[in-house]
C-alpha cells in the first residue's frame, strides 16, 4: 500500500494542444494524480479545463495493458503476449512485402508523438521497412500553412515569433481560428494587446467565442478567404497603406500580386464573401494604419482545397503592409496538435527527412544517410501523402498492411464510412493505442502504449520552442513505449543495428545529429539547455550560441534573404451548395474536447460539460427545415448521413451549419466531409462541403 505521505511532483507539460502549457503533475500517496499550474513562459500559470483534468486518464479503468490480436478476420480480439503479437506483425510484414514489394506496407503517425518518436518512425519506415509510404495526421491539420510558409518565407515555423510579441501588435487579424475555445490560455496575450489599446479582427463564418471578443468580426461565406484577403490588400493599395520600401528591399514578386488584387474591389468582394464593403475597408485601415500588426491563420482558412492559396493571400497582405520581419509583426499559423510543429520536422511526413530536409533532394538524402549509416540510394523517394495512403488501402497493387501510431483515423479522416471498410478488409492492420478506440478496435493487432506522463521526450510548440516533457510515473505492467516497439520490431526484422536504442535521450541525441545543418536545426538544443532556458527555439545549430526566436528580423530563409509574394485568385470550393444540398457544412472543435475525443470523452468532467455532438444552426434555417431547439437533425451529404442534436443560434450564418468532430458513431462529422484535397498541400477539405438538413 502506498504511503499516504509519499507525494511526488513532476514539472512537465500538458498532453493536449500546441500551446504545451507548463504544469506540475502531482501524484498522491493514494496513487491519484492532480495537476497544478506552473509559471511557464507560454501559459504564465494559466490552463484550460482539459489541462486541469489531464491526470485522470493515467488511472482510467479502460486502459489497455496487454496486446490484443485476432486469429482470423471477423474473429474477436483476444489477449496475447508481446512475443506472439510482435512475431505475428513480423510474419505479416515479411509475407506481404515478399508478395507485393516493400511499398505494400504503410506507416501512419500522429502530431501527438514526441520528436523522438516522430524521428524514429520516419527512420523505421525508410530504413527498416524500406517503404516510401509514411505520413501523419498533421497532413489533416497543418499542411497548408506549412506549404505557404515554405513558399513565402523559405521556412515553415508556425509562429516565426514568440507569443510575447502579440501584446505589442497594434492590430491583430485572426483568419479562421477560434483560440478562445481551442487553446484558452493563449487569450491572455490578446487581452494584454487590448489593454494596450490594440485592435482585434476575426474572420469566421461563425460568431465564435473569439469573434465575440473582437473589435470587428468579418462573417464571411465559407471558402471565400482568399477573396477577403485580396479585398483587404486592394483597399490597402488604393488608400496608400502599403510599405513600398519594405516591398522593394525585402520581397520579390509584388507586381503580379498588385495586378491581381486590382480587380478585388470592395463591392465585388462583398458579393463573394458576404462581408460588407465598409467592414472590408475598416479592417484594411485598422491593419494598414497600425505601426505593428500580426496576421494569424487557423484551420478555417487552411483546411480547404484552396488552403495554400488562402494562407498565401494573407501572407501577401502582411508583406505588402510591411508587417513582417519586425518585432511585434508577422504572419503565423495557430498550430493545433500538441507536436504538430515538431511532428512535421523530423521525417514522419511523406516528403521529409530530419531537420526539415527534403527527401527528393540528393544532398539532403546523403546528409541523413551518413548519420543513419546507410547508402543514400537505399532511401525511398517520397511516397503517398495521407489521403493517398488511405485511398490505396487494400487496392490491387496498393497498400496491404498499415502500422498506425497516435491517430484515431475513423474520426479524423474524411469520408470515414469508406475508410472503415478498407481498414476492416486490410490483410494486416496494426494499431498502437492507449485505449481500444474507434479505429484500433478494427485492427488485427493492437499494442498497448504509454501515455504522456509515463515517458520522457521533447515536444515543439506552436512558437517553435522545443520543450522537455518529463516522465512522472512508470507505465502499468504490460505497457510499452512506441520507441520500444520500433526497436524490437527492427531487431526481429534484422535491422537492430539501425535502431540500437529506444532510450529517448539517446534517440534525441541522434535526432540532433541528423538535423544538424538542416532548416530545422536542433544540434544546439540539449535537454540541459531546454531545462535551464525553459525551452529553446529552433533553428539552434550551436549549443553555446543563441536560438532564433525571431528568425526573420534581418533576412528571410530563402537564399536571397527575400520573402516571396504569390499572386492568388480565389477559386470555388470542391463542392458548392446546390438544389439537393443547399447549405454549407463546416467542422471544428469545442472548448471541452480535443481532436477525436479519444482522451477527453473519457474524462468525466469534460464529458459532462459537453456530453454529445450537436449541430449549430441559425434559427431561420432551422425553422424552414422543421427543426426546433434540442431536436435531432439529420445531415446528409454525398458521402453519408449523420445525426446531431440541434443547437439554434444567431451566431452562425443562415447558409452554414457547424458540427464538432469529437464524436463517433451516428454523430461522426467525418461521415459527411469531403476527401477532396488541396493540389499542393494535399490537405482534405474539412471546412466546406454541401449538406442537406432535415429532421432526424
Amino acid at each position: 500500500m502506498l504511503d499516504a505521505l509519499a507525494i511526488t511532483r513532476t514539472e512537465t507539460h500538458c498532453p493536449y494542444c500546441a500551446l504545451q502549457c507548463g504544469m506540475t503533475l502531482e501524484r498522491g500517496g493514494d496513487g491519484h494524480f492532480t495537476v497544478q499550474s506552473r509559471d511557464f513562459p507560454t501559459n504564465k500559470g494559466g490552463m484550460c479545463r482539459k489541462g486541469w483534468t489531464a491526470g485522470s486518464l493515467l488511472t482510467h479503468p479502460e486502459r489497455l495493458t496487454t496486446p490484443m490480436l485476432r486469429d482470423a478476420k471477423g474473429a474477436a480480439l483476444r489477449p496475447a503476449s508481446w512475443d506472439e503479437a510482435l512475431d505475428r506483425i513480423v510474419d505479416g510484414i515479411r509475407l506481404l512485402q515478399g508478395m507485393h514489394g516493400r511499398d505494400s506496407i504503410a506507416v501512419f503517425g500522429g502530431g501527438g508523438l514526441t520528436n523522438e518518436k516522430a524521428y524514429l518512425l520516419g527512420k523505421f519506415a525508410r530504413v527498416v521497412l524500406g517503404t516510401a509510404h509514411i505520413d501523419y495526421n498533421g497532413r489533416f491539420c497543418m499542411a497548408s500553412a506549412a506549404t505557404a510558409g515554405l513558399r513565402a518565407f523559405g521556412m515553415d515555423r508556425g509562429l516565426p515569433f514568440p507569443l510575447d510579441d502579440i501584446p505589442g501588435a497594434e492590430a491583430v487579424l485572426i483568419a479562421g481560428g477560434n483560440p478562445a475555445e481551442t487553446m484558452p490560455p493563449i487569450m491572455q496575450y490578446f487581452e494584454a494587446q487590448r489593454d494596450r489599446g490594440g485592435k482585434l479582427i476575426v474572420s469566421d463564418p461563425r460568431r465564435t467565442a473569439t469573434a465575440k471578443l473582437a473589435d470587428l468580426h468579418l462573417q464571411l461565406t465559407p471558402g471565400t478567404d482568399a477573396s477577403l484577403a485580396n479585398g483587404l490588400l486592394h483597399v490597402a493599395v488604393r488608400d496608400k497603406l502599403i510599405d513600398p520600401h519594405f516591398i522593394a528591399t525585402r520581397t520579390t514578386g509584388w507586381d503580379a500580386v498588385r495586378r491581381t488584387v486590382a480587380s478585388y474591389w470592395p463591392d465585388r468582394v462583398e458579393r463573394e464573401t458576404g462581408v460588407p464593403a465598409l467592414q472590408i475597408e475598416r479592417a484594411a485601415h485598422m491593419l494598414g494604419e497600425a505601426a505593428t500588426a500580426i496576421i494569424l491563420s487557423g484551420r478555417g482558412a487552411e483546411q480547404q482545397s484552396q488552403g495554400v492559396q488562402n494562407a498565401l493571400a494573407f501572407i501577401n497582405l502582411a508583406l505588402a503592409l510591411g508587417q513582417a520581419g519586425r518585432m511585434h509583426c508577422g504572419w503565423g499559423c495557430l498550430t493545433g496538435q500538441g507536436n504538430g510543429q515538431g511532428g512535421r520536422e523530423h521525417g514522419q511526413k511523406n516528403d521529409q527527412l530530419p531537420g526539415y530536409r527534403q527527401l527528393a533532394n540528393p544532398r539532403h538524402r546523403a546528409e541523413v544517410a551518413a548519420v543513419w549509416g546507410v547508402p543514400p540510394e537505399s532511401l525511398p523517394q517520397p511516397g503517398l501523402p495521407a489521403v493517398g495512403i488511405l485511398d490505396a488501402l487494400g487496392r490491387e497493387g496498393g497498400i496491404q498492411g498499415l502500422l498506425l501510431m497516435a491517430c484515431n483515423l475513423l474520426l479524423s479522416a474524411p469520408d470515414t464510412a469508406t475508410l472503415a471498410q478498407r481498414l476492416s478488409d486490410l490483410p494486416l492492420f496494426v494499431a498502437c493505442d492507449q485505449f481500444l478506440g474507434e479505429t484500433s478496435s478494427l485492427a488485427d493487432i493492437v499494442l498497448p502504449v504509454t501515455q504522456w506522463a509515463e515517458e520522457s521526450g521533447t515536444m515543439t510548440n506552436l512558437e517553435g520552442r522545443v520543450l522537455h516533457r518529463r516522465q512522472a510515473v512508470e507505465p502499468p505492467p504490460g505497457v510499452r513505449s512506441d520507441l520500444d516497439i520500433m526497436a524490437d520490431l527492427a531487431a526481429r526484422l534484422g535491422h537492430g543495428r539501425h535502431i540500437p536504442s529506444s532510450d529517448p535521450e539517446q534517440v534525441f541525441d541522434e535526432l540532433r545529429r541528423a538535423s544538424s545543418g538542416g532548416p530545422a536545426d536542433y544540434a544546439g538544443i540539449s535537454l540541459g539547455r531546454i531545462d535551464r532556458e525553459q525551452g529553446v527555439f529552433w533553428p539552434c545549430p550551436d549549443e553555446s550560441g543563441d536560438d532564433h526566436r525571431r528568425p526573420y528580423l534581418t533576412r528571410f530563409a530563402h537564399e536571397d534573404g527575400r520573402a516571396r509574394f504569390h499572386a492568388v485568385q480565389r477559386r470555388t470550393s470542391a463542392e458548392e451548395p446546390d438544389a439537393n444540398y443547399p447549405l454549407y457544412l463546416t467542422t471544428g472543435r469545442v472548448l471541452s474536447h480535443y481532436q477525436t475525443g479519444a482522451q477527453t470523452r473519457r474524462v468525466p468532467e469534460l464529458a459532462a460539460a459537453e456530453p454529445e455532438a450537436f449541430a449549430e444552426i441559425h434559427p431561420d434555417t432551422a425553422r424552414l427545415a422543421g427543426i426546433v431547439q434540442g431536436s435531432m437533425a439529420l445531415l446528409t451529404t454525398r458521402r453519408g448521413k449523420a445525426r446531431f442534436k440541434a443547437r439554434l443560434t444567431p451566431d452562425i450564418r443562415r447558409d452554414t451549419i457547424f458540427v464538432p468532430f469529437h464524436w463517433g458513431g451516428a454523430s461522426n462529422a467525418n461521415l459527411l466531409t469531403n476527401d477532396a484535397v488541396d493540389p499542393v498541400s494535399k490537405i482534405p477539405e474539412y471546412k466546406i462541403c454541401a449538406v442537406h438538413l432535415a429532421p432526424a
